[in-house]
């Protein structure tokens, strides 16, 4: 099986914790190699499954990126172009049918924006477009004079507009904090818990945030439904799903699906390059 797992430029060894995938791979005599999604040199044919890892450069570039997919053979991408359109813009989040989710409204303007805040009374404010807790806004005044125009949230990331999402402040993001729980291959995979930085909202660690690798506990029936939901919409089963997690009502609820390019935490635990690597090794025998 000669695999390609596609990265961005500043990392062009692939995800933080790459070599306990790379290792497995190795174990499975699986030729692999990670490659920028960008490269022009790259033949993408020569590849018997092409899997997007590290391409978290997409943000900014998002058009190029869903042209980038769509091009390929779609029977050797994982997951799939059509998913990945879907995912990219937060708007799926207003799309989840009967998955209980975090309450979202969406902003194309600045009225809009004052309306959904006027709304919710204190709100996350985020790009529709957008990854890493970049540009995101915690408002409680409709006229805040931030609303509708282009953030930088951090260095390293360039500023970000609309159009946005909109969604209350789950205050038990400081106390529970964000579960993120894999299903690879059908199985549920490892559970991550995730709590903010000190005076933040965001679990993303350039911002401060901590994560931890801890048992599954009450989650999976409903880890389990979000990728029976997704089966439903797209007409087959996803290869890959990261559920991200919020209590709220006094239970769990989606925040985010996943479904192009979640990182798999390798930094924090090896326990899902294994069940990954076995994604592929099952996915090469079926195509």
């Amino acid at each position: 099986m000669n695999v390609l797992l596609a990265t961005s430029g500043d990392l062009p060894q692939g995800e933080p914790g790459a070599p306990a995938l790379d290792a497995a791979l190795r174990a499975r005599g699986t030729d692999f190699a990670w490659v920028r999604w960008d490269d022009p040199s790259v033949d993408w044919d020569a590849g018997d499954l092409v899997a997007v890892r590290s391409t978290w450069d997409y943000v900014t570039r998002h058009a190029e990126f869903l042209a980038w997919a769509a091009s390929l053979d779609q029977a050797r991408l994982l997951n799939g172009a059509d998913v990945f359109s879907w995912n990219h813009d937060k708007r799926y989040l207003t799309e989840l049918g009967d998955l209980p989710a975090v309450p979202t409204l969406l902003a194309d303007d600045r009225a809009g924006l004052a309306d959904a805040v006027r709304h919710f009374g204190t709100a996350v404010v985020k790009p529709r477009v957008g990854a890493g807790g970049a540009g995101l806004l915690v408002v409680t005044d409709p006229d805040d004079p931030r609303l509708g125009r282009p953030v930088r949230s951090h260095a390293d990331y360039p500023e970000v507009d609309g159009p946005w999402v909109v969604q209350p402040l789950v205050e038990s993001i400081h106390t529970h904090g964000e579960a993120s729980v894999y299903v690879l291959d059908g199985r549920l995979g490892q559970r991550f818990d995730k709590l903010p930085g000190e005076g933040d909202v965001r679990v993303n660690e350039e911002f401060g945030g901590r994560v931890r690798a801890v048992e599954t506990g009450d989650v999976g029936d409903l880890v389990m439904g979000a990728y029976d939901a997704m089966a439903e919409r797209f007409g087959r089963p996803m290869d890959y799903l990261r559920v991200d997690l919020l209590r709220w009502g006094g239970g769990w609820v989606v925040s985010e699906l996943e479904l192009i390019e979640p990182g798999l935490y390798l930094d924090v635990s090896p326990a899902n390059a294994e069940p990954f690597a076995d994604l592929l090794d099952a996915r090469s025998g079926s195509r």
